[in-house]
């Protein structure tokens, strides 16, 4: 996922849209009791436990390997673009929530992973397909795009229930916490995978298909644990129409700020990341090996930041890390235009970029997450959580696509320097960066009782 992730109003404000909301979305049964404490603990537990399997497997599956892999059977820019435009799937999760009112939370979250499991076996066979790109064949890149939208689709299906799931297991004044140790499982785990991938692509530089085959193994071990997680009922006999959640956008002012900074640093974050990694493949002269240790050191950034920044947003409130993180991003992205050739020590600065990237990146979805949270009916969170989600994912996902489209154009032109084509767009995107704190300055720290 892959958080993906607004202002005060005043208390007058806060009641109307409330009372509009309930007018509009009232339900003909009420929703069910809490969960008792024992259930919301073991439904911690397991969350914690299963993460790092789901999550090994849909970031090998979506995020930097799958680029690695379709630049080595020789896709363009453009699909590169496309395949870190698949994400878009994140609109599957609006007509899912109809399922919602009408199936378990665990069974729509099983039928999602088992769907993109299925979906990802062409990618273990990656051998066959690196021959037939080789031979010339055109459908090798077909056939591995078709399966990471596969793959794509069913974990965002899957995904619609997660979030709604984990809010009935946290109180609002823990989630900086939780999701700190929650996220920081499965970094550590892709730490670990990527650490072991690194070595194996420099032994055997084209062995994408085992890796796959590991990321599967872990993806299917993931099953008889979400099989046991608690759920607090949603299935009110009402379907959760997908017009209902897109007009909490029109009510809630606030929703609509949280979505304008969150979605802004998603479309940054998902042009400039895929597009490093191929120029550090095609214009800079990198193995792929050593391109994966600056994957290794993003989620290391990540774990670094997780905690502290979970700790930091409980105690401060959450305006204060979405200034730090998304301005220490904006000049982090700026500084790529010193990346010029292939050499230790711009290998050493571009894992230090990845590592500090990922650090501000995790701590501004730590923010993003406690705010998202506190805007959430923690009775029956679905329609909010899922319309945000759906908004930033999408924005997150049309803009690589269009970056892709753009960078091709541009280097397409005579006598032009991909580096330069490069740098330039870091700069575009660094620019737009800056502007992500606008929107989210206004948020302080939730008051016991009260509204964030």
């Amino acid at each position: 996922m892959s958080g993906p992730q607004p202002g005060l109003s005043s208390s007058t404000e806060n009641q109307d849209v409330f009372s509009v909301s309930q007018a509009e979305f009232s339900q003909p049964n009420p929703p069910s009791s809490p969960l008792s404490e024992e259930s919301r603990r073991r439904g911690r537990r397991l969350a914690i436990a299963s993460h790092p399997l789901g999550m090994t497997f849909s970031m090998v599956f979506t995020q930097h390997l799958p680029t690695l892999a379709l630049v080595a059977l020789g896709a363009s820019e453009t699909v590169v673009g496309l395949q870190s435009a698949l994400g878009i799937a994140d609109l599957l999760r609006l007509p899912a929530l109809r399922a919602v009112s009408v199936f378990s939370k665990r069974a729509i979250l099983i039928a999602g992973q088992a769907t993109a499991l299925l979906a990802a076996l062409p990618m273990l066979a990656f051998p066959w397909l690196l021959e037939a790109s080789r031979s010339g064949a055109s459908h090798a890149v077909a056939i591995a795009l078709l399966s990471l939208m596969g793959v794509v689709a069913g974990m965002r299906f899957s995904d619609t229930v997660w979030f709604p799931l984990l809010r009935s297991y946290v109180e609002t004044d823990a989630i900086g916490r939780f999701f700190g140790t929650l996220r920081s499982g499965w970094h550590f785990a892709l730490i670990l995978y990527y650490a072991a991938a690194s070595l194996w692509l420099l032994k055997d530089p084209m062995g994408f298909g085992p890796l796959f085959a590991v990321a599967w193994v872990l993806g299917v071990l993931r099953i008889p644990l979400i099989r046991r997680l608690p759920e607090r009922n949603e299935r009110t006999g009402e379907r959760i129409r997908a017009r209902e959640a897109m007009a909490l956008i029109v009510h809630n002012p606030r929703l609509r700020r949280y979505l304008t900074g969150v979605g802004t640093a998603a479309a940054v974050r998902g042009s400039v990341v895929p597009f490093i990694l191929v120029m550090m493949r095609r214009e800079i002269g990198f193995s792929d090996g050593e391109i994966l240790y600056t994957t290794a050191a993003s989620f290391a950034g990540g774990l670094a930041s997780l905690y502290l920044s979970g700790r930091l947003v409980d105690l401060f409130g959450p305006t204060a890390l979405f200034r730090v993180t998304a301005i220490g991003n904006a000049l982090l992205i700026a500084s790529l235009v010193g990346v010029e050739q292939a050499s230790p020590l711009t290998l050493a600065g571009l894992v230090g970029f990845f590592f500090a990237f990922s650090a501000f990146t995790a701590g501004f979805g730590v923010a993003d997450t406690h705010v998202l949270f506190g805007l959430t009916p923690p009775e029956a969170p679905a329609r909010t959580l899922v319309i945000a989600l759906t908004v930033s994912a999408v924005l997150g996902s049309t803009a690589p696509l269009l970056a892709g489209i753009a960078l091709e154009h541009w280097l397409s032109q005579p006598g032009t320097s991909g580096r330069v084509v490069y740098h330039v767009f870091f700069l575009i995107a660094a620019a737009i960066q800056c502007c992500v704190f606008w929107p989210l300055r206004r948020f302080q720290k939730k008051e016991p009782g009260g509204e964030l």
